[in-house]
């Protein structure tokens, strides 16, 4: 039976107008993302089926391109449907701390960070700029690298504070193994990226490692 000859409050989209998105399950909403169904199923089983195999909404978000598109019922459209949302995700919480508060503790930016690198498959290194009352002014992400290390460049980043006209700055990269602690070299680059502004007048706030559902700030642990 297709979802329009269900009753209308057991419809995704009309639930949804009723209620609010909030009630809805992980597949009620994916199903009023993809807007149709594949091939004689539902878009509510095809979602269904798409959980079940990915084993969780974050695993089938952040799966790669490949493995999405040798899934049965999820061509190209719904894959950049899916994208799309995710990204739309990153830039509503880029744009609340834009707006926002100043970022004076080391746990504001945290759901930010969380957003936008938890679940990238390889290293970004990242830069926050903020304006003298620690408000966001930017945030560029600068370097991009393997599995395992993104090779980072001093002389770019103090470029790109200086275009940013940053008071201060906060660094953020990520682990893809998902072990947030910071490595030696996390360390030393840190510490050549503080000495190295410091000479232009900028702060280095914090350095905050993103690992699977956690975070590590360098100003809480002392390494600053």
């Amino acid at each position: 039976m297709a979802i329009r000859d269900w009753p209308r409050l057991e419809r995704p989209r009309e639930k949804l107008l009723e209620y609010g998105p909030h009630v809805l399950s992980d597949a009620e909403l994916l199903a009023v993302l993809f807007g149709c169904g594949h091939r004689g199923r539902t878009a509510l089983d095809l979602a269904r089926e798409l959980l079940g195999a990915f084993r969780s909404l974050r695993e089938l978000l952040s799966a790669g391109r490949e493995r999405c598109l040798a899934m049965p019922g999820l061509g190209p459209a719904r894959y950049c449907a899916l994208q799309a949302a995710l990204e739309l995700a990153r830039r509503h919480y880029r744009e609340t701390l834009t707006v926002g508060p100043a970022l004076t503790a080391p746990t504001a930016a945290r759901s930010f960070l969380l957003a936008q690198l938890r679940d990238r498959p390889y290293e970004v290194f990242c830069c926050l700029h903020l304006d003298s009352r620690h408000r966001l002014v930017a945030f560029d992400e600068m370097f991009r690298g393997t599995v395992d290390g993104a090779s980072v460049h001093p002389r770019e980043v103090v470029r790109q504070t200086l275009a940013r006209n940053s008071a201060a700055v906060i660094f953020a990269h990520n682990h893809p193994s998902g072990v947030a602690e910071p490595s030696q070299a996390d360390e030393l680059i840190t510490r050549r990226l503080r000495d190295a502004l410091a000479l232009i007048d900028v702060r280095v706030l914090d350095h905050v490692i993103v690992g699977d559902g956690r975070c590590i700030s360098f100003a809480e642990q002392g390494l600053l």
